[in-house]
């Protein structure tokens, strides 16, 4: 019970976070024009709602010896297990693909910067120049053709200023902000991994406690029969 009670806690805590981005944030931090849905609290909402399920579904069958709720859990965690090696395998497979669909989409959620109803995307544009110090998805000229003009966000400036964004490429961040990301991300490879690992040697153990109790439950009933 203990084991399957803590994925429902932190799945508690994850749909806690989510409901706070999505109060406090509204729709950051969708940059996808192909799926403005996939924002971070939607993101955070649909995966706590999911693992507390799962964790509830583990607790009651652990707690009550139920053969259909572990076996449900079981098959549920497993599904979820198979998904998450799939797209880890696809992903490794098809990363040029990737890398070059997700160019292209990002360049196409530009044109919505700054437009009514897409509070999200700008922000999250914004907050992204900004950190990352980068400018545009490859270069700073994708901005031009947003603007048709020769300019850029303020959050692209070198010093935050009004309007900053009309002057001359010498002020402005020339570093792409796909690239700045990707580099990012694989300074933190090992910790992505190690988190990776863990949650998958979690979920083989969740495996493996619901099929053991599961076929414990089947011989006690065959025994009491």
């Amino acid at each position: 019970f203990s084991f399957f009670f803590f994925p429902q806690l932190g799945g508690c805590g994850i749909l806690g976070v989510g409901i706070w981005l999505a109060v406090t944030q509204g729709n950051f931090a969708t940059l996808s024009s192909s799926f403005p849905s996939l924002s971070a609290a939607n993101l955070l909402i649909v995966t706590g709602t999911f693992v507390m399920i799962i964790g509830f579904l583990g607790c009651i069958g652990a707690i009550k010896e139920n053969k259909c709720l572990l076996l449900t859990f079981f098959i549920l965690l497993l599904i979820v297990f198979l998904l998450e090696l799939t797209i880890a395998i696809l992903f490794f497979l098809y990363s040029d693909k990737i890398d070059q669909y997700a160019q292209e989409d990002l360049k196409k959620g530009l044109h919505l910067y700054g437009t009514d109803g897409n509070i999200g995307l700008t922000n999250a544009w914004s907050i992204i120049q900004t950190d990352f110090r980068c400018c545009g998805v490859s270069n700073y000229t994708d901005w031009f053709e947003v603007y048709n003009t020769t300019r850029v966000p303020d959050s692209c400036c070198l010093e935050f200023t009004e309007n900053c964004g009309l002057h001359s490429p010498g002020t402005w961040w020339k570093a792409p902000c796909y690239d700045s990301v990707k580099k990012w991300l694989q300074e933190h490879l090992l910790a992505v991994g190690i988190f990776g690992l863990c949650t998958a040697m979690v979920q083989i153990l969740g495996l493996t406690f619901a099929m053991t109790m599961y076929c414990q439950v089947v011989k006690a009933d065959t025994y009491c029969a």
